[in-house]
């Protein structure tokens, strides 16, 4: 059979994409047909350009590319002194503009907020992933367990804005640093059901856990009585899986949710460098 080493080319031509959040920076890479990998690293504004784009030339030949794989680079970020740095690092080291939801890249949903601009592009992305994605309920939930938990509601092609609950990772921290005995915590978890801790580790692990899922699970059944039905939620985010497994409201779990979102940003917008 012949072989075109041409078409491997071909093959291997990616988008970068960049989830620039305040405790981690996720680099994903996508093809037309979805988000193949990605990697995540330490927010560290003290980093230069030149910094960045070492890492990432690291992160491509990890992932068996080059930067002339590279067809576009797309982000979103809610840190705003990173985004020149990143900028730079996507100029020099695979020689393509970065371009920002929702400032070069608009966002198509009708942004219900009363200050607009206030959203963070990470909620906007994975709220219009969410309405791309799951395109049939009328509403949809996006919940992301990040830096905080985020509740994005979605009617129609409308965001109409959400809630901003405290993060699980932020939490576990602010109790670690006032309390000098509790051990650090794993946030992971193997039975379905709380056990009643015996031992401090296994109290915090289950307490946060079935924490955030009840609190999930209390938030979400509140909002089929705010939102138009029928309503679905997807989880998202660092402990999504971890809440998912013991939360009974979800009816997705994408933690690739806000990489595919600007993966189909980036397909949608025509834009071609």
């Amino acid at each position: 059979m012949h072989h075109d080493p041409g078409e491997t080319r071909r093959m291997k031509k990616m988008i970068l994409l960049f989830d620039i959040g305040n405790t981690n920076v996720k680099i994903g890479m996508a093809n037309s047909a979805g988000v193949t990998t990605s990697y995540v690293l330490p927010t560290d504004q003290h980093q230069t350009s030149d910094s960045i784009g070492l890492r990432l030339l690291d992160v491509l030949r990890h992932a068996g590319l080059a930067p002339d794989d590279v067809t576009a680079c797309v982000g979103s970020s809610v840190v705003p002194s990173l985004d020149p740095i990143i900028r730079d690092a996507c100029e020099r080291y695979c020689s393509k503009p970065l371009r920002l939801a929702a400032r070069d890249i608009p966002v198509p949903l009708e942004n219900r907020y009363t200050h607009p601009e206030q959203v963070g592009a990470d909620r906007l992305v994975a709220a219009f992933a969410a309405r791309r994605l799951f395109p049939d309920p009328r509403s949809l939930v996006s919940v992301d367990y990040g830096t905080a938990t985020t509740f994005d509601c979605v009617e129609g092609d409308a965001y109409l804005g959400g809630l901003i609950c405290p993060g699980v990772k932020s939490s576990a921290g602010a109790l670690a640093s006032r309390t000098a005995k509790l051990p650090r915590i794993s946030l992971e978890i193997s039975e379905d059901l709380p056990v009643v801790g015996r031992s401090t580790s296994t109290s915090l692990n289950h307490g946060f856990i079935f924490g955030f899922a009840a609190m999930t699970e209390g938030i979400c059944q509140r909002l089929t009585g705010v939102l138009e039905g029928p309503m679905q939620v997807v989880a998202t985010g660092g402990f999504a899986q971890s809440i998912a497994r013991v939360a009974t409201c979800f009816d997705h779990v994408r933690p690739d949710l806000l990489l595919e979102g600007l993966r189909l940003l980036y397909m949608e917008s025509g834009i071609r460098d």
